[in-house]
């Protein structure tokens, strides 16, 4: 076995803890199944130790249910004797944490084998393994994300979320006007924190819109050529938006659905293609007559059924979905139609690209992103065709075909002989044993409805 090199050498450790010698911490971050984030804290004198060490931690992270209980039908628990794998840091991931009263920085890191080998139930090294295949086409996987969120009261009304007070008014809002300036101008200082605190810590978020419910934005990230980067910027910034409104006595959620009858959080995903000369490889004055892109769409078209358990991976996730909050329910694209599953975006032909509409906030990113970009190398190696564009409004023309719950969904992931190529099945089964856990555990629930339905009626 080859043991792993260091992720980054320990000048970047010795050039940071320089320029911030007012750093008294550094908390070690690794991203789980659900896209939560772990980890543990240390004391920056450790920090050198890390760099040529690693740390340990258990193999049962990836075997966390939402709640951060292990499922041990996974294996990866007792049946191991919940033994330890090796963490190392991911390059450039190192930055303060601009939220936090003691000056603490963060880190992100990577699991391995003892022996030095990527750990393969690291969502990060499934998403590697198939960015991997993309490098032996001699292609680059450019992408950017937008990622929705609400900020929201940190006091619940029975339990159930509420919009926050206004700083600025003091009232709650009630707006549903999408792209309102007034809005952002609510919780400006909030927001403001957030673009300048992703600056801070080299996220390149570099906007942030108002969406269709009181007290819901997007931010949107930068194109970077580097899909595992990409990702990486998505988990943090949900870190960052978090943070930020606590320090503003807000919280904020990614929940895919919180407020019945308002729009779900959404987590699009924009794609394309640069080959070894720079060239975007989507890239055409008419799309329709791109064959990569054809073959791209159609692809993630014909595995999109099978993706759904990674891009809604929660009970909550299928709630989103409904015509009147453009969440698509049949696999379709378009061009420049936002009511399709794969949006073409038809602007300047070298801008070409796929924008995967689909997932919801509360996926994990480089699960989401793995199963994306499989579906799209399966496509430009297969030459599978998408079929004619939709125009107009998908949902008056296609009825619903994509799993609308999560056990269907799961069926479908279970069951696809096409992911399997890409995603390691002993992955897949690790992931379907977590959902299926959390699945069991929600039927076996009783929900307010359910007594206020049948308690003194039946």
């Amino acid at each position: 076995m080859s043991v792993p090199p260091r992720a980054v050498q320990l000048n970047e450790a010795n050039a940071f803890l320089k320029e911030h010698p007012e750093v008294l911490f550094v908390d070690l971050l690794i991203a789980d199944m659900n896209g939560v984030v772990r980890g543990k804290r240390i004391e920056r004198t450790s920090l050198h130790k890390v760099y040529e060490k690693g740390i340990n931690l258990p193999a049962s992270l990836f075997a966390l249910d939402i709640n951060g209980s292990t499922v041990e039908s996974t294996g990866l628990g007792l049946d191991i004797g919940d033994a330890d794998r090796i963490c190392f840091p991911i390059p450039n991931t190192l930055s303060n944490e601009p939220w936090q009263k003691r000056p603490t920085a963060q880190l992100l890191m990577t699991m391995h084998e003892l022996e030095g080998e990527p750990f393969f139930a690291d969502p990060r090294e499934v998403l590697r393994r198939v960015v991997q295949k993309f490098d032996e086409l001699g292609l680059t996987i450019c992408a950017a994300f937008e990622l929705e969120f609400y900020l929201i009261d940190q006091e619940n009304v029975n339990g159930r979320p509420q919009p926050p007070r206004s700083p600025i008014s003091g009232k709650r809002p009630h707006s549903t006007q999408v792209y309102l300036i007034d809005d952002l101008d609510e919780y400006a200082d909030c927001l403001q924190d957030i673009l300048e605190g992703a600056k801070e810590q080299g996220i390149p978020a570099d906007a942030i819109v108002k969406e269709s419910a009181p007290a819901q934005f997007e931010v949107n990230l930068h194109y970077v050529a580097d899909a595992l980067k990409a990702c990486d910027y998505a988990v943090l910034l949900k870190r960052l938006v978090k943070n930020i409104a606590y320090d503003h006595e807000m919280d904020s959620t990614f929940m895919a659905k919180p407020y019945p009858g308002q729009a779900g959080n959404g987590l699009h995903v924009h794609i394309s293609l640069v080959d070894k000369d720079g060239n975007n490889i989507f890239a055409s004055e008419d799309p329709e007559q791109n064959e990569a892109l054809r073959h791209a769409l159609g692809g993630v078209l014909e595995t999109m059924p099978a993706s759904m358990a990674f891009l809604c991976p929660n009970v909550n996730s299928y709630r989103r979905f409904g015509a009147q909050f453009y969440v698509p329910n049949a696999p379709s694209w378009g061009l420049d139609n936002r009511t399709v599953a794969l949006r073409v975006p038809t602007g300047a032909p070298e801008a070409v690209r796929i924008e995967h509409r689909v997932a919801g906030a509360d996926a994990n990113p480089y699960l989401m992103m793995a199963a994306i970009l499989a579906g799209i190398h399966h496509g430009l190696t297969n030459k599978i065709e998408p079929g004619p564009p939709i125009e107009g409004n998908s949902y008056e023309q296609l009825e619903q075909s994509l799993p609308n719950n999560l056990r269907d969904a799961l069926r479908e992931l279970d069951d696809n002989e096409v992911l399997a190529r890409y995603i390691d099945p002993k992955y897949i089964d690790i992931f379907v044993a977590c959902k299926e856990s959390e699945l069991a555990e929600f039927e076996h629930s009783i929900s307010d409805l359910e007594y206020n339905w049948y308690l003194h009626t039946v």
